[in-house]
């Protein structure tokens, strides 16, 4: 009886043994588990603040977005003028094609978003005015844009396109929305002049026609639109 008794408690012992053991072994799981969950908790917060991070600052740049509706990204930027009168923009001029108008902070622009179609600037001069879009993207290769308003002397005009004509990379065409009656811009770069024969229209060229500020110096001034 004796010997019966004693087998009932080992194997009771043994029992509760085997059960703390499970037991142990199930903390032990719900601990590694939950130490996994945390770090997984712990990643997705730190990659979710690098994404933020990157994105807020994605958004800051000065190279514009997707729509492209000023002169540069977030529309910031002005003009200092040098000693020479020719007016610098200083804020960072975005690249961007678009396929509508961009709301350009100046007139005539400077630089910016533009249509993917350059006005033909290989010593072209048009009659009626062109299209901002399209007059930028031929800043961005390296020409000088002549515009005039109707208040410009006629023999300054016609003087004025003899020098485009002969002069490739630059083009010249009308435009009244602009304050100045004549007015000489580059990329990044304008000034106004008092006629045909200002000194500053020979130094603008000279500096500007594929001058250093060019984004794309080498494109071509043929192949784009001729009205």
């Amino acid at each position: 009886m004796g010997s019966a008794k004693n087998s009932s408690t080992a194997a009771r012992t043994a029992r509760i043994e085997e059960m703390r053991r499970a037991e142990q072994a199930r903390e032990r799981r719900t601990r590694v588990l939950t130490v996994a969950a945390a770090v997984v908790a712990v990643c997705a917060l730190v990659a979710g603040g690098v994404f933020l991070v990157r994105t807020q600052s994605d958004g800051s740049g000065g190279s514009g977005g997707s729509g492209g509706t000023a002169a540069d990204g977030d529309g910031s930027g002005r003009f200092v003028t040098g000693e020479d009168g020719v007016r610098t923009w200083k804020g960072t001029l975005s690249r961007t094609h678009v396929a509508k108008d961009v709301a350009y902070p100046v007139e005539p622009p400077v630089g910016g978003d533009h249509h993917q179609v350059w006005m033909n600037c290989d010593g072209d001069v048009y009659g009626k005015p062109v299209k901002n879009v399209n007059a930028v993207h031929s800043l961005e290769h390296g020409a000088v844009w002549v515009t005039y308003t109707g208040k410009a002397p006629k023999a300054d005009v016609e003087a004025l396109a003899a020098k485009v004509r002969r002069t490739p990379y630059s083009l010249m065409s009308p435009d009244d929305r602009q304050k100045d009656p004549i007015v000489l811009t580059a990329w990044g770069h304008q000034r106004t002049v008092t006629g045909a024969d200002d000194p500053a229209v020979d130094a603008f060229f000279e500096k500007f026609v594929q001058g250093e500020q060019t984004p794309e110096p080498g494109a071509p001034c043929t192949g784009g639109l001729s009205r």
